[in-house]
């Protein structure tokens, strides 16, 4: 899949794509992406077998990541270059909703009197 068409099919992502993927900074099989996502969200985000595999599923198809290796009944993913550019993609849109919120959420705290 081009990178065009990677980052309007994929951008803005599903929190759970965005872990999943961001989870892949080095190559892990299906348990490992679950174990690291729980790790780094404290919890907040527990995915289940069968939305961690059918998101992989559909990202290898359309070329964001590939196996890296079959181990011992353990499938190991790794990210790929167009995987790279559209979580990057993501992270430029987080990165500015997040500014946005840091330079006029203020507003809203106003209101609310908080």
């Amino acid at each position: 899949m081009e990178l065009k068409k990677a980052i309007k099919k994929y951008v803005p992502m599903t929190e759970t794509a965005f872990y999943i993927l961001f989870s892949l900074h080095k190559p892990k099989h299906g348990y490992g992406i679950v174990k690291h996502v729980e790790e780094i969200t404290h919890s907040r985000i527990v995915l289940g077998s069968g939305t961690v595999y059918g998101t992989l599923s559909k990202m290898q198809k359309d070329g964001l990541i590939t196996v890296y290796a079959d181990e011992e009944r353990k499938t190991v993913y790794e990210i790929t270059a167009l995987g790279k550019e559209v979580l990057f993609a993501e992270m430029e849109r987080v990165k500015e909703v997040y500014e946005n919120i840091l330079k006029f959420g203020g507003d809203f705290h106003d209101e609310k009197g908080v």
